[in-house]
């Protein structure tokens, strides 16, 4: 029951946000405004032990690092245990500044046990375009621990155990990097503005396209199902103004169209549809099936002195299991008492089956509708989704039916 009561508020709340009027900006991207990604390689230092046993890449990356202070030392020389190399990897906004903080994950890439304690050392990030873009540097924060103890109760004995709460070898090192080049922004890179829907749909494209006509001007139109160009008036264009215009097309108003979609989890029982599911007239038979599984056991009364077991004070025995120490005892064999009489494990079955159901549901227009006739038959989550799919193969659901 509290399954369809989160049913119900969630298709009464997805009517409500259909109806309601939704900025460009809440839906749709301006191109050019993206995040970018950065990634770097380098080493983490400090682990107390706890860093790479001295793989070659590692032994390498921090003879190489050592080049640069005058220090010319093999790789086969070096003792990487308190070293890890990792890979550094961040995302950041359109138009970050020169100088602007932001910050980094670093992850191992062999096998150090943990990077608790450690410190990046200075290592450079790279964009797509093999250009740096920005350093990072400084003490990890993990959020996780690895504890050992040895037989004797102290750290790193070989025949202790082991304890690891999170993931001790990724890391996050807050403001941790520095832009050193701006990823260069043009928005209207093709003499206009294109806005891109996150949601492909072409109702919404053209809808969106029309409320850009009207609020601002006759200056857009849709491309495809989900890019919108924007032609920039010339009051517009100078590099002073672009940043209004851009705001104005993102706060422009309009109601995107939300398409007739229910998604189901077996996993976790969720079912989600939105408020454009309709269901033609059908029937639906539900009924509950019980099967339920005893044991029991039927007595026959044998001749006096008959059989070969044994009965004291009342009790049965099996003299061939006890005459065997190896010996076992078949439970669904009859057990013979002294006197013949036999005892068998007998199997009953029984099947119950309720009253079953035969709903006729009108036409069913709105997701409340839905919602409301299969709470009416008190199904289970896993029922509904069965119904569900029945439907859709009966060819009375408009929706698609999307299960994970």
């Amino acid at each position: 029951m509290r399954l369809f009561f989160a049913l119900l508020l969630a298709a009464v709340l997805s009517s409500g946000f259909a109806s309601a009027q939704t900025r460009i900006k809440d839906v749709a991207d301006v191109q050019g405004n993206r995040d970018n990604f950065l990634v770097g390689y380098g080493i983490v230092s400090g682990l107390n032990g706890q860093g790479d046993s001295d793989p070659i890449s590692t032994q390498q990356l921090v003879s190489n690092f050592l080049k640069n202070f005058g220090l010319t030392i093999t790789a086969q020389n070096i003792k990487a245990k308190n070293s890890a190399a990792v890979i550094i990897t961040a995302r950041i906004g359109a138009g970050l500044r020169n100088g602007k903080k932001f910050d980094v994950v670093v992850s191992s890439l062999s096998d150090a046990k943990s990077l608790q304690g450690g410190t990046l050392l200075p290592t450079q990030l790279i964009g797509p375009d093999k250009v740096v873009y920005a350093m990072a540097e400084g003490p990890l924060s993990i959020g996780g621990f690895t504890l050992s103890a040895g037989a004797g109760g102290g750290a790193g004995g070989g025949a202790g155990g082991e304890f690891t709460k999170n993931h001790p070898t990724v890391g996050m090192i807050p403001d941790g990097a520095i832009m050193e080049r701006e990823i260069a922004t043009n928005y209207f890179a093709s003499g206009a503005l294109e806005v891109s829907l996150r949601a492909s749909d072409f109702t919404s494209a053209v809808r969106m396209a029309n409320a850009i006509n009207e609020q601002i001007g006759p200056i857009a139109e849709a491309l495809s199902s989900s890019t919108v160009r924007v032609f920039v008036p010339k009051e517009a264009q100078p590099q002073e103004k672009q940043l209004e215009f851009i705001a104005r097309v993102e706060n422009v108003v309009f109601k995107p169209d939300v398409p007739a979609r229910i998604i189901m989890n077996e996993k976790t029982g969720t079912i989600v549809f939105t408020s454009a599911i309709k269901i033609d007239s059908v029937a639906i038979a539900h009924g509950n099936l019980t099967v339920q599984v005893t044991q029991g056991y039927d007595v026959t009364q044998g001749a006096p002195n008959a059989g070969g077991n044994n009965v004291n004070n009342g009790t049965i025995t099996n003299s061939a299991a006890a005459s065997s120490a190896a010996g076992t005892v078949n439970p669904a064999a009859p057990q013979i008492g002294a006197n013949g009489t036999a005892v068998t494990p007998t199997v009953n079955l029984g099947v119950q089956e309720s009253n079953p159901k035969i709903i006729v549901f009108n036409e069913l227009a709105t997701a409340q509708d839905v919602a409301a006739a299969l709470n009416s038959l008190g199904v289970t989550p896993r029922d509904v989704m069965a119904i569900f799919q029945e439907i859709k193969e009966a060819g009375a659901l408009q929706a698609e039916l999307v299960v994970h």
